[in-house]
């Protein structure tokens, strides 16, 4: 095993930088917000996971969006954190459910209600074109699959499209597609 050296940073005051910083726009290429799993791999839970502790991973990492999938790895919805910690878990809870007892599974929504982009219309919009098309849905995340090859290519985030085009969101509040298209075209 190679031992790593420590060495003093005082003499060292400059930062390194991209060669090209890049400035993103709504004119941008939609691409350049779109999280792909062929290069980042996908945040995942089994769907027979405790809720409790789903929700308790999802805050400790901040996450707000994680992919269900069964035992052997097929994807079958998503669960949003907000599911978690909202009015629906409540209701099992008020329902007679033990809090402990319920499963991701209880709170996820499944693939068969789940709506997504097809990654040749991403490739070919602008991050304008994300935002007009995702204001009017008000969700933080939309899947984007591969109709090619029949799989879930990637994912767009609200908080990612803020983030990279440095909007100023509350971010103690729910993003949505809906506040970034009203910050930018108000």
């Amino acid at each position: 095993m190679k031992t790593l050296s420590l060495y003093d940073t005082t003499p060292i005051d400059e930062l390194a930088w991209p060669d090209t910083p890049t400035t993103l726009d709504v004119s941008s290429p939609a691409l350049k917000v779109f999280t792909d799993f062929e290069k980042v791999e996908p945040l995942v839970i089994e769907s027979s996971s405790f809720a409790k502790d789903a929700e308790v991973a999802m805050k400790k990492t901040h996450v707000r969006l994680k992919l269900v999938v069964d035992n052997d790895n097929k994807f079958v919805g998503v669960l949003s954190l907000d599911n978690l910690i909202g009015p629906e878990f409540m209701a099992k809870v008020v329902q007679g459910f033990k809090r402990e007892e319920l499963r991701v599974t209880d709170f996820m929504t499944p693939k068969d209600k789940l709506k997504a982009f097809d990654y040749s219309d991403v490739a070919n919009s602008t991050i304008g074109n994300l935002i007009e098309a995702l204001k009017e849905r008000g969700q933080q995340h939309c899947l984007v699959i591969d109709r090619d090859t029949h799989k879930i290519r990637g994912l767009i985030s609200a908080s990612d499209i803020a983030r990279k085009l440095k909007l100023s969101i509350n971010i103690n509040s729910e993003s949505s597609f809906s506040n970034i298209f009203n910050v930018l075209y108000a």
